[in-house]
């Protein structure tokens, strides 16, 4: 089972179809090389063993009587611990919820348990999705370093392995920025796309769910089961579901791809910015037409961002706050009473703003008539784990939250669909990523151009050395 373990999704949907694997076999697999992996990267907060054999049990026999739900159907895959999942419990990674065990489970379980996919257990994340460290887990390329956050977890079970999909969510680039630094595929769908009910919290406005995976062709799948309206979160849109994997192989000839002159390639690592130039130049090559942009009202994207999170975290965690302070962690602890400073006015003057920012960027890709744009989505590789700042070339120092979530944030403010890939490697070993921004609902879209990208490379196939 190793080598189908060290496969991608769709490779191991065909075995199971044609009954070359057993959903039973490669879950125990799967729980196995978890149990092997997490004294060192600590992925997981909790397994979900007797659920999973009894789902993998299910598959087996329904795929061998002919029913075949789909290339979900029988594969183990994990979820952030923020979402529900009726009798396991739902933490956040937090000691203040503990003791918390969901009644109900979330819409996108539901969904995975529909497709047949199976849950072998719980991913750790940054405590309350509020980090972008996820400080629990290693990193499966070096231990030493971050996993990124705030799907930490969900990024290091993916890349080592261990899942062949594991949810995340976004809200300032939580399953960008953790796809990113692990080497992996995640994507933010356009908000509304993928129902947050039953998922914690961090920012109402700005909280996305999505799958993270080994390829771009394993994500569109996996999105493919996801997306669809559902009325239990106010935020849903009612938007058709695109044929994210009809799509795929269509290539970019003739497509219009945005590269920014300003923001996305300021203050970065010198093998970031050369790997993700040479991936949109590789585009070009691929039939592409690279356009330059301008990124309107850049120096308000991080205002806008935290402007935002702040307040409607602490809002959310105005009671818990109160009742178990002590039981935060220190960092989440002064983000949420920072946000209990900021002034209303100030909240609703980042909430009109945004909007601006959000006419700013339909302009931009009207006047440009492009389909999406193409950058790097974290300046930097993965940092040490316990580091606070980053130092750059020119002395300056820059917090590493912010640092992270300065590139992936436009597509939060924006609500717009981006997808992350790994771009190559830094001399230190350690993953680069790009990133494609697309247009409200285009998921196909920047799918389809990730893709293009992906069948040159061989990223996808390198494992970490774990």
């Amino acid at each position: 089972m190793d080598d189908l373990l060290g496969s991608d999704l769709r490779t191991v949907a065909k075995s199971l179809r044609e009954r070359k694997a057993s959903p039973v076999e490669l879950t125990r697999a799967a729980l196995a090389r978890i149990a092997g992996q997490q004294p060192k990267l600590n992925a997981f907060s909790c397994l979900t063993e007797e659920r999973a054999l009894i789902a993998a049990r299910q598959a087996e026999q329904e795929i061998a009587a002919g029913g075949w739900r789909g290339e979900l159907h029988g594969v183990p895959v994990a979820i952030k611990d923020l979402c529900d999942m009726a009798g396991v419990p739902t933490t956040a990674s937090s000691r203040v919820r503990q003791d918390h065990v969901a009644r109900t489970d979330a819409a996108v379980v539901e969904r995975l348990e529909r497709a047949g996919a199976v849950i072998v257990g719980k991913t750790h994340t940054h405590e309350f999705a509020y980090g972008a460290a996820t400080p629990t887990s290693g990193n499966p390329w070096d231990a030493t370093r971050i996993p990124g956050g705030s799907s930490g977890g969900s990024g290091a079970a993916v890349a080592a392995r261990s899942c062949f999909m594991a949810i995340g969510t976004d809200t300032g680039g939580s399953i960008r920025i953790p796809a990113a630094v692990c080497g992996i595929v995640g994507i933010k769908p356009t908000y509304g796309r993928v129902s947050r009910h039953g998922i914690t919290s961090l920012s109402w406005s700005l909280d996305h769910a999505g799958p993270m995976t080994r390829t771009v062709g394993d994500a569109a799948v996996s999105l493919a089961v996801l997306a669809g309206f559902d009325g239990r979160d106010p935020g849903s849109a009612d938007v058709p579901v695109a044929d994210y994997v009809g799509e795929l192989e269509l290539g970019v000839r003739g497509l219009r791809i945005g590269v920014p002159s300003n923001w996305f390639f300021e203050r970065l690592d010198p093998d970031v910015e050369r790997n993700a130039r040479a991936a949109i130049e590789r585009l070009s090559s691929e039939g592409a037409d690279l356009v330059d942009v301008d990124i309107p009202m850049a120096d308000k994207i991080m205002p806008i961002e935290f402007g935002l999170m702040l307040p409607e975290a602490t809002a959310y965690h105005h009671d818990m706050l109160r009742r178990h302070r002590d039981l935060y962690e220190p960092d989440v602890r002064t983000l949420l009473e920072a946000g209990a400073l900021i002034p209303a006015i100030d909240y609703i003057a980042a909430m009109r703003v945004r909007l601006q920012v959000q006419a700013a960027w339909r302009q931009m890709y009207d006047a440009h008539r492009l389909d999406a744009i193409a950058a790097p989505t974290v300046p930097l590789p993965a940092t040490a784990r316990g580091q606070a700042n980053h130092r750059w070339s020119d002395g300056t120092e820059e917090e590493v939250i912010s640092a992270y979530v300065r590139l992936s944030a436009p597509a939060n403010i924006t609500g717009l669909p981006s997808v992350a890939m790994p771009s190559g490697f830094a001399a230190s070993g350690l993953p680069t990523s790009v990133q494609v921004i697309g247009r409200p609902f285009q998921e196909a879209r920047i799918l389809r151009i990730a893709r293009a990208y992906e069948r040159t490379v061989d990223w996808a196939s390198r494992t970490p050395p774990l």
